[in-house]
C-alpha cells in the first residue's frame, strides 16, 4: 500500500478529519477529534503509526519485520509500520480498521452516535 492508498483508505471512514498539527511532514488522522493514524512523508521507507490494543500489537510485531513499537507514542498502544514493505494491503486496512474502531470505541456516546 503506498501513501496515497492509505490515506484514501483512512478519509474513506466515517467522521475521519485529516490534519498537519505537527508540520507538513506529519498527516494526522483523527476520529471525533482523536488521533488514529499518522504518517510520515518524510520517511524511507514510508511509516504510519496505528494505535493498537496491547496484546495484539505484539502479535503484529512477532509476525512483521516491519512493525515496530510506536515511533514518539506510548509504545505499548501504538505500532509504527513500514507500509510499503511488503505487508499485505488487507492485513494493513485491518491494521487500520482496529486503529479506527479502537479510538471510536473510546468516544463519548454522543459522538460515537453522530458516526453511527
Amino acid at each position: 500500500m503506498d501513501i496515497a492508498s492509505f490515506r484514501e483508505y483512512c478519509l474513506g471512514k466515517r467522521g475521519v478529519t485529516e490534519g498537519t498539527p505537527f508540520g507538513e511532514t506529519v498527516l494526522v488522522f483523527k476520529v471525533g477529534g482523536k488521533i488514529f493514524a499518522l504518517a510520515a512523508l518524510d520517511e524511507v521507507p514510508t511509516t504510519v503509526n496505528l494505535k493498537c490494543d496491547p496484546d495484539l500489537a505484539l502479535d503484529f510485531r512477532d509476525r512483521y519485520e516491519q512493525v515496530r513499537p510506536g515511533y514518539h507514542m506510548n509504545k505499548k498502544h501504538w505500532n509504527t509500520v513500514e507500509i510499503e514493505s511488503g505487508i499485505p494491503d488487507a492485513e494493513l486496512g485491518r491494521m487500520i480498521d482496529h486503529s479506527y474502531q479502537l479510538v471510536v470505541k473510546r468516544l463519548p456516546k454522543a459522538k460515537r452516535a453522530e458516526l453511527l
